[in-house]
Order: structure tokens, then C-alpha cells, then sequence
């Protein structure tokens, strides 16, 4: 299980880090007439799990601004649940004792209780180099009204122009932080121009063009932090379908005479299926 977290959040931080780590590099290089200043490179800022909102490292509070639209997907095995409670006091109860017992009216329930983890990323090493024929396009405003094919084909026929000192467009891709061209010659040549005016909408936007950089995650490391509220069961027999079992382990879980209490959310795999649990950030 900890092996697919850590899949999962290298996945989803690739792009975040190598962009963070882009701006590092280009702190590090000489100077080059030939590429856009340093201090105008753009990128986006990471963003942070919600399962460590408000987490303190080194004495320091996580900005909540890093904080925004990071998923973190846990894998469930058939026979399980995931639990969470309103009150962190109420999962910890819960948690002192590793099985529960649900009485039934034929039959008696034994399901394991363990926490949830969730990873947290603490190191990471990364190789990085600068690109002579891709480019960053950035600045786009939030809320634009196009999908995202509308916003590449605009943005490829615009810099596709040889009056604005664009070519044809080898290839393209939208990133969190931007679009990504790929171009055969002009690459360096709109770094230098640096900025445009792109109509998008209806409107015209100031979008930025800067040199892209290529990277690759070289080592990552990472520690398992509990979320407060959840608990996973285990081991979950197939005698109820789905939403009786659901009512008897809410039932079950509400019990204060059991360690349990108020249950903000319940989600069951049933046995011989998969289930893969989402976790957002959520402000407040």
C-alpha cells in the first residue's frame, strides 16, 4: 500500500517540483543574452496536500497560498472502509482497539481497524537542463472559458506566426503553470522578445515566454504522516451488500458505548472490488 502512495505522489509532484526547481537552476547559470532574464522566468507555486494543512516543519507554518488543487489518491482493497470522523479524538478512540466486534442480528462481525497514512515528501534530488527549442508560455488569467484543445489552438496559431517571430509549432502541451511549445529555430528568439499580447477569448491577455527546462525526479524521499479524522477497516466479510453493510459499520462506528462518534463520511470497497480514495485540500 505505502509502495502505490509513493507512486501516486511522485506522479502528481513531478511537475510541481521541476518547475520550483527550474527557477533554482536558472539562479545557478551565467548569464546568457541569448535567453529571457532569470528573475523573469516564471513558475508555479507547489502546492501542498490538504492532510498536512497547517503542518509545522523546522518552526515554520505551511503558506497557505502553497495550498490549492493537490490530489492525493489512496488505493483500498476489497473488504475495506475508509472512516472519517468530525472530531480527531473520536479516531484515535476508535483506534485503541485493533478489532471490533459488530453484532448483527445472525451473525457477528470481526473487522481490523488500523490508521491512515499518507505521504509526505521531505527530500527530493533533481537533474534539470535548459531547452534551446521549447518555450513557457505563462500568464493566462483564471476563468477563461475554453477548453483545453480551444487554448492550445489559439496559443499554437498565435506563436505560429512569423510576423510575432514564431514558427511552426512541433509540438505543444498544457501544464499546470503554463503551455509548453516546442518549435524547431525560434525558440530563443521569442525568449528574448519575452512578452505578447495573445487574443484569447474574445480578449487580448500579456502572456509571458520564457526558456523551458527539462528535469527528472533523480531521488525522492518520503515519510507517512496519519491523517487525524480517518481510519481504515480491514478485512470486511461478504454477507451484506453494499448499503446494509454501510449502515451497520456507520451504526457501529456512531456507537460512544464502542469509542465511536459523529461519522463525517463512510465509503465501502466490497469484497472482489477496488476502490481508490481521493483527499483535496479544503480551506477554512
Amino acid at each position: 500500500l505505502k509502495a502505490s502512495l509513493m507512486l501516486a505522489l511522485h506522479t502528481l509532484l513531478e511537475e510541481q517540483v521541476r518547475l520550483r526547481e527550474r527557477l533554482q537552476e536558472l539562479q545557478q547559470l551565467k548569464r546568457d543574452p541569448r535567453n529571457a532574464p532569470q528573475d523573469k522566468v516564471p513558475f508555479p507555486a507547489p502546492e501542498f496536500p490538504l492532510v498536512f494543512r497547517g503542518h509545522t516543519q523546522q518552526g515554520r507554518e505551511v503558506p497557505k497560498s502553497l495550498i490549492s488543487n493537490l490530489r492525493i489518491r489512496c488505493p483500498l482493497p476489497g473488504g475495506s472502509a475508509l472512516i472519517t470522523f468530525d472530531d480527531p479524538k473520536v479516531a484515535e478512540q476508535v483506534l485503541q482497539q485493533k478489532e471490533h466486534k459488530i453484532d448483527m442480528e445472525e451473525c457477528r462481525l470481526r473487522v481490523q481497524v488500523q490508521p491512515l497514512e499518507l505521504p509526505m515528501l521531505t527530500t527530493i534530488q533533481m537533474s534539470s537542463e535548459i531547452s534551446s527549442r521549447r518555450v513557457l508560455v505563462s500568464g493566462f488569467p483564471a476563468g477563461l472559458k475554453l477548453s483545453e484543445e480551444q487554448l492550445l489552438d489559439k496559443v499554437e496559431i498565435f506563436f505560429g506566426k512569423a510576423s510575432i517571430g514564431g514558427g511552426d509549432v512541433e509540438i505543444r502541451e498544457l501544464l499546470q503553470g503554463g503551455v509548453m511549445l516546442g518549435f524547431t529555430k525560434v525558440a530563443q528568439r521569442l525568449c528574448q522578445i519575452g512578452q505578447f499580447k495573445v487574443p484569447l477569448g474574445g480578449q487580448q491577455f500579456l502572456l509571458s515566454v520564457s526558456p523551458y527546462m527539462s528535469g527528472e525526479i533523480q531521488k525522492a524521499e518520503t515519510w507517512f504522516q496519519p491523517v487525524p479524522r480517518s481510519v481504515v477497516v480491514f478485512n470486511i466479510p461478504d454477507v451484506l451488500d453494499g448499503p446494509e453493510l454501510h449502515d451497520v459499520l456507520e451504526i457501529h462506528f456512531q456507537k460512544p458505548t464502542r469509542g465511536g462518534g459523529e461519522v463525517e463520511a463512510l465509503r465501502v470497497v466490497p469484497p472482489g472490488e477496488r476502490g481508490l480514495a481521493v483527499f483535496t485540500y479544503e480551506s477554512g
